[in-house]
């Protein structure tokens, strides 16, 4: 037995000399990439070091200039409040593509439909421009009825009010379907449970559907919430002194086009970096229990 034992191991380890190798594949075009990358990169560093064009001295310049500042505080107050325009509306119509009513379904497909159909720019400008289509804004009985209250809409929507209205719907639509999306993903279940525990419809939403949907909702509303900061650059056109605003009229008068361009271009990317740090620990926190499952389940 040991002796047929030890013919059968020299039998298997000169099969095993006798096979071929398994070579490793290559890595002379990763090793292409990664040059070709650290190039690029280098090409654009010396770039930036050494092309007068930039101005950096004329950009550290005016990174603090109190124009510059007054319009980041405007961007800021503009996206904090677009964005509560967009959740506060965003999510009735949520709610209401997740009902079992055609009626309200068909009223919040359609307002998705149109306020994610026509641009933002678009929606911005014809709020700037409603008094063509409405000299006054008025509260009463339609159809010829008595009016109570009256205003005029230039007084009424100003630049502030054209850019919140064209922007926020916008944010509206999408944060609806960001919403809807979180919901159908709470497993229907919870909702029979939270009925028979004797939970009505706000209760079983607001105890039982909304901190589960909030994992899935967190993450692209952080998104919107960066591309809100960004859009509002489109409010220049309606002459709101926000950031983007700011900058062309300092550049308006200096002529320092370039310059004053990176400095915007710098305080957009401070204040997305910002952003994008709190949607991480807002990640963290909602998905806390979902990754104890999962940590649990691998164990």
């Amino acid at each position: 037995m040991v002796a047929s034992s030890t013919l059968l191991d020299m039998e298997f380890g000169d099969r095993a000399r006798a096979a071929p190798r398994m070579l490793s594949p290559g890595n002379g075009g990763r090793w292409i990439a990664i040059g070709l990358i650290g190039l690029a990169v280098a090409w654009v560093v010396y770039q930036i070091l050494v092309n007068p064009g930039f101005q950096w001295p004329v950009v550290a310049d005016f990174m603090l200039d109190p124009t510059v500042l007054e319009g980041v505080g405007m961007t800021i107050k503009l996206t904090i409040l677009v964005m509560m325009i967009g959740m506060v509306i965003g999510v009735p119509i949520a709610v209401m593509n997740v009902s079992q009513s055609r009626l309200l379904k068909l009223c919040g497909g359609a307002f998705i439909w149109f306020f994610r159909g026509v641009p933002p720019l678009v929606q911005l400008v014809f709020w700037y421009n409603l008094a063509s289509l409405f000299p006054d804004l008025m509260l009463g009985i339609p159809f010829g009825g008595p009016k109570f209250f009256s205003v005029s809409s230039t007084d009424a929507i100003s630049s502030f009010g054209a850019a919140m209205l064209g922007l926020g719907l916008v944010e509206a639509a999408y944060m609806a379907e960001i919403v809807r999306g979180g919901l159908v993903a709470v497993d229907p279940g919870q909702v029979e449970a939270s009925k028979a525990l004797g939970h009505g419809p706000f209760q079983t939403l607001r105890m039982v559907i909304l901190p589960q949907a909030m994992k899935v909702i967190i993450p692209p509303t952080g998104n919107q919430f960066i591309g809100a900061l960004k859009f509002t650059s489109l409010a220049s056109v309606a002459a709101l002194g926000e950031l983007m605003h700011s900058v062309e009229l300092v550049y308006s008068n200096n002529f320092q086009i370039v310059p004053l361009l990176i400095v915007a271009a710098l305080w957009y990317v401070i204040m997305v970096s910002i952003l994008t740090v709190g949607q991480h620990f807002l990640e963290r926190h909602y998905s806390r229990g979902f990754r104890q499952k999962t940590m649990g389940a691998g164990a």
